[in-house]
């Protein structure tokens, strides 16, 4: 969209606000808030894009102990693993690639400006004190920025409750895995915290997959603390403090000489993570403008080692910072009518032995503003625009559009138009390999769908389409063969804005409340995405690790005496992995998933589950290991 079009659309949208300010809105048929759709809260049947909102009950009844895997349950989304927890992880929202999405926990961007692309990589990102995720899908930069050409992933740590409360959680099972949590938190007049610390081990499974000779285990843990506090100075003034942090270490099998190819190779890497946010919120005029200025900081560190088992050696380290000051105001316009607004001044910088770039840094500056009305009764109407300058490669520019109209026959019409972009990252910059002509990775797309409830809302069936493309996507391109190569003045190759591809598809959904005691839920998602890129050997071929078809359903009963016990299914067809120069096909498979939980009081609980209860065989990558059948039993207590 076109700074020009942005523009039309605001200058419409106040049009509307001169003769609709007192129109009268639709009861909600939901009283459902998100947050991240907007960057404050709203009404889910307010917001024009595509939202699925995990909360804390779906949280704690999954029982699932990686953000991944909660992920995978949603519809448009797949992953990917080299083995085991604690393995590099990938998430795909509408084929979008792995790092194409921008992550927040408790409001801060995680990311790591160390690694190649600058993605966070999900193998390590564990439940935790989650309480709460949004996903956002579809093209996001007018509010998010850099990165969200895919979509948003927003998740929400535990907020204290009521008083003084305290809760713990243990668990035990297959392959020596165990997880401790505890958490204590209290809320009063003026003031409110929460800490929770938890432990998670596992001796998991060779990287290597047992099929292809894998004989060494490759062990996982990590211990991880979140906390929260706020004091309110006035009813107008509050301190906010977030912090985050994580460190652990996973075993994984490497590719030695002298065939570099994927072999038990004992190595291990170190992690640790911090991640903090000082804030202050503060409202004027009567809080019709709610302001929020606050400082972000994350640094991550990583560290390889070989394991010579007499000798350990270290191979190299990363560490990647950021930095971010922002503002954002909320501005209630009129009834029905608000402006979110805002600016960020951001600055990453990487620091790595012993390759290349020891030490490399960039900054940016963006301004935001976003204008959401009710122009007719039911009718909601949401543009945006978004303007960022680096010190990399200038300027850009990205808008969207949104429209939600609420039917009185229990019907949601939904529609989306947006722009994303994607800065180049530090290494594809900077590196021995890198282009400092680089330009930012784009995205525009739209989507569109239907939200209907029937039988008093105890049914509620969706269905989405969307379309995106994507343009100057960073690939590495060989030399010789690449014109860089006597511009630059190097062997081996560059990084060049090269790559082009689509993707479209649906993404259907239902819950049902069949009885008093029985729920149903069900998504599925068609996925094509494909490569674009004139020339290329895969030219209108399926990206790889993404397959076109993927579902989930399950089937959820509570007991006359409150036993809870679910039976869920998840399925993805067959996707294409690469082992150059061969493409290999990947199969389809069905995982059965079985699970129990029984209040004793209303205070404790007994839970337990059997993953790939069927034991079945598959693969995310190629040669990697997976988990077959598995299972744990937990207890969750409330002091």
């Amino acid at each position: 969209m076109t700074s020009q079009a942005v523009r039309a659309v605001f200058a419409a949208g106040f049009t509307f606000l001169s003769f609709h300010a007192i129109a009268q809105t639709v009861p909600p048929d939901t009283d459902e808030i998100v947050v991240v759709a907007t960057r404050s809260p709203q009404n889910l049947d307010k917001i024009g894009n595509s939202v699925t909102v995990l909360d804390d009950q779906a949280i704690k009844s999954s029982q699932m102990t990686n953000v991944s895997d909660l992920l995978a349950t949603t519809p448009g989304i797949t992953t990917s693993s080299t083995g085991g927890p604690g393995n590099a992880t990938s998430v795909y929202i509408r084929g979008a690639d792995a790092d194409h999405t921008v992550v927040l926990i408790d409001g801060v961007v995680l990311n790591d400006p160390s690694t190649v692309n600058g993605s966070l990589d999900f193998g390590s990102l564990l439940v935790g004190d989650i309480s709460r995720i949004e996903i956002l899908r579809g093209a996001q930069s007018t509010l998010y920025g850099s990165q969200a050409i895919g979509g948003v992933i927003n998740i929400i740590t535990a907020p204290p409750g009521p008083g003084l409360g305290a809760d713990l959680q243990t668990e035990f099972g297959s392959l020596d895995t165990g997880l401790e949590k505890a958490g204590i938190g209290a809320k009063y007049d003026d003031w409110s915290f929460r800490v929770a610390v938890s432990h998670y081990s596992t001796q998991s499974v060779p990287a290597l997959d047992t099929v292809y000779g894998g004989a060494i285990t490759d062990p996982f843990h990590e211990t991880l603390v979140s906390g929260r506090a706020t004091y309110d100075f006035s009813p107008a003034v509050q301190l906010d403090l977030r912090a985050y942090w994580t460190e652990g270490q996973n075993f994984y099998d490497g590719t030695p000489p002298p065939n570099y190819v994927l072999a038990n190779d004992t190595q291990y890497q170190t992690t640790r993570q911090i991640v903090n946010y000082s804030g202050v919120n503060f409202a004027l005029f009567g809080g019709e403008l709610n302001n929020r200025v606050d400082y972000q900081f994350t640094t991550v560190q990583r560290a390889d080692y070989n394991d010579g088992q007499t000798l350990v050696t270290q191979n190299d380290s990363y560490r990647g910072n950021n930095s971010r000051v922002e503002y954002q105001g909320t501005w209630a316009i009129a009834d029905g009518y608000r402006a979110v607004f805002g600016a960020q001044q951001e600055k990453s910088w990487i620091d790595t032995t012993p390759y290349a770039p020891a030490e490399a840094n960039t900054a940016q500056n963006g301004e935001y503003v976003q204008v959401q009305g009710e122009v007719l009764t039911g009718l909601t109407l949401t543009a945006g625009e978004r303007h960022d300058h680096y010190d990399s490669f200038g300027q850009h520019d990205t808008g969207q559009i949104a429209a939600a109209w609420v039917l009185p026959s229990a019907t949601i019409l939904r529609a989306s138009w947006s722009q994303g972009y994607k800065a180049p990252s530090l290494y594809q910059l900077y590196s021995p390999y890198g282009n400092p002509g680089l330009q930012p990775e784009q995205s525009s797309g739209g989507d569109g769908g239907v939200e209907q409830r029937l039988w008093d809302d105890r049914i509620k069936l969706s269905a989405t389409y969307f379309s995106t493309k994507f343009k100057n996507l960073i690939e590495f391109d060989n030399c010789p063969g690449s014109p860089l190569c006597e511009t630059l003045g190097a062997d081996g190759g560059y990084y060049v804005n090269l790559n082009r591809s689509k993707s479209s598809g649906v993404e259907l959904q239902g819950t049902a409340k069949l009885t008093t005691a029985l729920t149903g839920t069900f998504n599925y998602s068609h996925i094509v995405a494909t490569d674009q890129t004139i020339g290329s050997p895969t030219y209108d071929q399926q990206l790889f690790l993404r397959p076109q078809n993927i579902a989930n359903a399950g089937l959820t009963y509570v007991w006359s005496d409150k036993l809870e016990t679910t039976v869920a299914a998840r399925f993805s067809s067959y996707s294409l992995a690469q082992n150059f120069p061969d493409v290999v096909k990947l199969g389809g498979y069905t995982l059965l998933y079985l699970r129990a939980a029984y209040p004793v009081t209303d205070k404790l609980e007994i839970y337990g589950r059997v993953d790939n209860a069927t034991n079945k065989y598959y693969e995310t990558v190629y040669q990697y290991g997976t988990w077959r059948r598995t299972a744990f039993i937990g207890l969750r207590a409330k002091l």
